[in-house]
């Protein structure tokens, strides 16, 4: 009967062992947007039959710029620290998951003890009562000499061998065992899972963002030295009108005014190269600390003028429900709303009581020769039930909070969709509208330079004003400078375009550490290493 209660026990102790509490996660459903809106751009710009290539930025062609970008998923400070978040957080798993494990430890000790019993020996009246015991076998003295002086002298003795200070020696294990009945610790794992998770796609969003900002700050420095090179072409051509007036101004072909205005021509258009130089310089430095390194780390590799990358002539852009496996700020909301649905189920687990299963085992004396003996041995063993009864609202409390935390999670994951496919549509239409105007702009300066070229013919033969000239002169001039910015937003464009796509982190994750050994991070360069370390 005893076995059968056992087995009786046992099952249904495996029952309770599988039970928990709380919601179960399920994934929201991708997004029901079949196509997307943009559909002038459908076929002829981009194309949704294809998803991003997640190394989007190979399509430039440029093998400095992918170098900057392997150079910055390697070393930038910020993916690093990324990197080590996500190891924080898988820390928190095991440390979620040792909960519902057994733990077993060893102790030792030893005590000088004086446990006061001589207080409470007199308070009892126990030497009086010897004292008594004493005086009444005083008339059996003649029989036996001395008896009633040794009953008092060693019962004394003997109680205060009582009352003496003693030397405690211990040593032992405990052991205990949370039976994890109702599923609160198999839901902190799922919670911690769920968060190590999120910490993983903040680390993939991390990459994407510096992944665009590599290429945006490259376009910035190759469209700087662009403008730059433009208009030190502008310059040289303000050059040569101020040497065609002062020549006709000598033969008496035109007048002062035509040389006077030939020469601030020249003077304006001088007077910008120094803004351009000043914003080749800071897309270096830029790009100095993005790949981890000090400003002017690049400057050399970088000084030589590049042109803009070209843009490629078709985007892969995928449909719209694919887009929330792709965006890892999506993903992280996902993550994060299945934490707080684990953490729902944790609050509903603290209504239920705990048992633990404890027991310790050991050896006590006070003499340490006798810990070897098991006549010393000491043990406990049995389960332990914790039951809330009151806790005064606290745990209602936490459940409420728990469940509107919930409900925050899945609102807070619905507006990160929606916001991922407004910012596809916006880059959609930008790219779309930049890339048609600056179309435009290429035919406006083809008609500028054909007029400006008029303009100087008619003027070298006497049949216009100079100011006809310039007026040619300085259209042609602001095109050129036009042209070049609006190839250069073209890219950031595209850029924009892939980072709301969220293609970049599937394949470059591969080359971060591992997070499961913590790395140490580079040293920074120079004096900032000194800087880092005050103990230097």
């Amino acid at each position: 009967m005893t076995f059968r209660t056992f087995l009786v026990s046992a099952g249904t102790t495996m029952c309770l062992l599988g039970c928990t509490v709380g919601p179960e996660y399920r994934p929201p459903d991708p997004p029901a947007v079949p196509k997307w809106k943009d559909q002038a751009a459908q076929g002829i710009l981009v194309d949704q039959k294809s998803d991003p290539d997640p190394s989007w930025w190979l399509s430039f062609n440029d093998p400095i710029l992918t170098g900057l970008i392997d150079k910055g998923i390697k070393n930038n400070l910020d993916v690093q620290q990324a990197v080590i978040r996500v190891l924080e957080a898988r820390q928190s798993i095991a440390t979620a998951r040792a909960a519902g494990l057994p733990t077993l430890s060893g102790n030792a000790s030893y005590q000088r003890e004086q446990l006061g019993a001589k207080g409470i020996l007199e308070s009892k009246g126990a030497y009086q009562e010897l004292n008594t015991l004493a005086n009444r076998l005083k008339p059996y003295d003649a029989t036996v000499p001395g008896l009633s002086t040794d009953i008092l002298n060693g019962g004394t003795q003997a109680l205060n061998g009582f009352t003496a200070p003693v030397n405690l020696y211990q040593y032992g294990l405990d052991a205990s065992w949370e039976l994890d009945l109702f599923g609160r610790v198999r839901r902190s794992v799922e919670q911690a899972r769920a968060q190590s998770q999120a910490q993983s796609e903040a680390l993939n969003d991390a990459l994407i963002i510096l992944e665009s900002e590599i290429v945006q700050s490259y376009v910035q420095l190759r469209g700087a030295q662009a403008l730059n090179a433009s208009q030190e072409e502008n310059v040289k051509t303000a050059e040569e009108n101020l040497d065609l007036t002062q020549r006709r101004q000598k033969n008496g072909l035109t007048t002062e005014l035509d040389v006077d205005q030939a020469r601030t021509q020249l003077d304006d258009t001088r007077r910008q190269l120094p803004a351009y130089d000043g914003q080749v310089q800071q897309a270096m430095n830029a790009l100095s600390v993005l790949i981890g390194d000090a400003p002017g780390a690049v400057d050399e590799q970088l000084r030589e003028s590049k042109p803009v990358p070209p843009i490629p002539k078709v985007v892969d852009v995928g449909v719209p429900s694919a887009l929330a496996r792709r965006r890892p700020d999506i993903r992280q909301a996902e993550a994060k709303l299945h934490a707080a649905t684990a953490n729902v189920g944790v609050a509903v687990a603290s209504f239920y009581p705990d048992i633990s299963l404890t027991g310790n085992i050991g050896m006590r004396a006070l003499d340490a020769s006798y810990l070897t003996n098991w006549a010393s041995h000491f043990y406990t063993a049995g389960p332990a039930v914790s039951l809330p009864i009151f806790s005064g609202g606290r745990l209602s409390a936490g459940l409420t909070l728990a469940r509107a935390e919930e409900k925050e999670a899945a609102l807070s994951y619905r507006a990160t969709v929606l916001n991922a496919l407004r910012e596809v549509e916006d880059a959609l239409v930008t790219y779309r509208v930049d890339r048609a105007s600056r179309d435009l702009l290429q035919d406006t300066l083809d008609s500028a330079q054909v007029t400006w070229d008029l303009a100087r013919n008619q003027y070298d033969h006497g049949l216009s004003s100079f100011i006809n000239v310039l007026n040619a002169e300085s259209t042609v001039l602001a095109d050129r400078q036009a042209l070049v910015q609006a190839n250069v937003q073209l890219v950031n464009d595209i850029v924009s375009l892939y980072r709301a796509l969220g293609g970049g982190w599937e394949k470059t994750v591969q080359q971060l550490p591992h997070p499961d050994v913590p790395t140490s991070p580079p040293p920074l360069p120079g004096a900032l290493d000194r800087v880092a370390d005050p103990h230097r």
